[in-house]
């Protein structure tokens, strides 16, 4: 089967009248626009992410995060009321007349919905390219309100109900278990097939198909005050979203060298100190099972820790494992390291879980935190770990790579998944 040409448009308008200068707006350490410009650059189906704008200024932010800006919008396309509709016709019609591009399907990422899971763009081109009797997919969430139990005012002041369901004569009164389910149409994403827009003269068609997901990442961007609840979300609500910045890596096929943080890796990150100040901590013995395990596969590993602690000595010499603890540059000395023992960059993993972890990450292949860790650090890692720190995060990535057959020794065999 042909790969699809799938070209992702933001568009993106100078005028906002709600939150001046919006697209452009920092949110959470970037320009709102940033957010929808990485979902299409990160997505492995779609071919080129384009910004239509009118705005000479947002033309230069899209360029700097890595969209193209091939044209302007004309300014009676840039106004207030504007549709959605002339906007895309005109940068098809603008790039096969200047450039002879075509493409399959369209993908519409506004700017407004800048919170997206990962995986949403590349699940709604599948969805829409996988149905050939569809015009167009639509992100939906699960309604928050029911209308079945909303209500129109009559001229002569009754209350009416909006909404009838047949074979249930009073549906405002029924339990919501017993109502048809209904979903609220978000600005995540809408893919459209070129000629739903220029057949049809519509951004969805007739035959709409939805893409789902998880209500926790809508957001409307309408006031001051949703911003700063989005940002809050952005921030700390522990999503896995869309971040302007490198793709996430995949999972190296080899993994012949692992690097662990040792607090809040091994350890729930808390640690109990006595009265003569002797400390403690607790470590999860699945934890060093999966160690002994991928021992015995050949795997090379290490544990590096900013915290000198005699501790985390004793637990490196318990797992069998060679620690570097008390290091300021934890990024400088794992490059070392790797140099002095041969080790591989492509075939190396890290694991962590704060801040002090994340110069490490650009180091090796591949780097992962444990579930709770720091939110910059999720936002850096290449994959968030489904369990925490110190609860068999180290264990159930140990039986990944072995059950993957990804785990095996520095320089040596194994071939590893494909």
């Amino acid at each position: 089967m042909a790969t699809l040409e799938v070209l992702a448009l933001v568009p993106a308008r100078g005028g906002s009248k709600s939150i001046p200068r919006k697209n452009i707006k920092p949110f959470a350490g970037h320009p709102l626009l940033a957010y929808s410009i990485a979902a299409g650059l990160q997505a492995r189906s779609v071919s080129r992410v384009i910004v239509s704008t009118d705005d000479p200024e947002i033309a230069a932010v899209a360029r700097e995060y890595g969209a193209e800006v091939p044209f302007l919008r004309p300014d009676h396309l840039a106004q207030d009321h504007t549709p959605d509709l002339p906007v895309f016709l005109h940068a098809l019609d603008w790039l096969a007349q200047h450039e002879g591009y075509r493409p399959d399907l369209v993908v519409q990422l506004r700017p407004t919905s800048p919170i997206r899971p990962r995986d949403l763009v590349d699940r709604a081109v599948a969805l829409l390219a996988g149905h050939p009797e569809a015009d167009s997919v639509r992100g939906v969430v699960p309604a928050g309100q029911n209308p079945h139990k909303m209500w129109k005012v009559a001229d002569d002041g009754r209350l009416v109900p909006l909404l009838t369901v047949p074979g249930i004569p009073e549906p405002y009164n029924a339990p919501r278990q017993k109502l048809p389910p209904v979903y609220w149409q978000t600005g995540h994403i809408d893919v459209m097939r070129p000629r739903t827009l220029r057949e049809l003269g519509s951004m969805t068609g007739r035959v709409i198909l939805p893409v789902f997901i998880d209500p926790r990442y809508t957001v409307d961007l309408d006031t001051p005050r949703d911003w700063e609840r989005a940002e809050y979300l952005a921030l700390y609500g522990d999503l896995d979203m869309v971040w302007p910045g490198r793709a996430p890596r995949p999972l190296p096929a080899r993994v012949s060298f692992i690097v662990f943080d040792f607090d809040g890796v091994f350890t729930d990150n808390r640690v109990w100190v006595d009265q003569t100040g002797r400390e403690a901590v607790a470590a999860h013995r699945g934890d060093g099972m999966g160690v002994a395990l991928l021992k015995r596969a050949g795997v090379a590993m290490l544990i590096l820790s900013t915290e000198e602690n005699p501790v985390v000595a004793a637990r490196a010499r318990k797992l069998g494992l060679p620690v570097l603890h008390g290091v300021e540059d934890k990024a400088a000395a794992l490059r070392a390291y790797m140099a002095e023992h041969g080790l591989r960059a492509e075939e190396s993993i890290y694991i962590g879980n704060d801040i002090n972890d994340i110069p490490c990450f650009e180091v090796v292949a591949w780097a992962a935190v444990v579930a709770d860790a720091h939110p910059e650090a999720k936002r850096a890692a290449d994959a968030v770990l489904p369990q925490p720190g110190g609860h068999g995060a180290v264990r159930a990535l140990a039986d990944r790579l072995l059950r993957e057959g990804r785990a095996v020794p520095p320089g040596g065999g194994g071939h590893g998944a494909t």
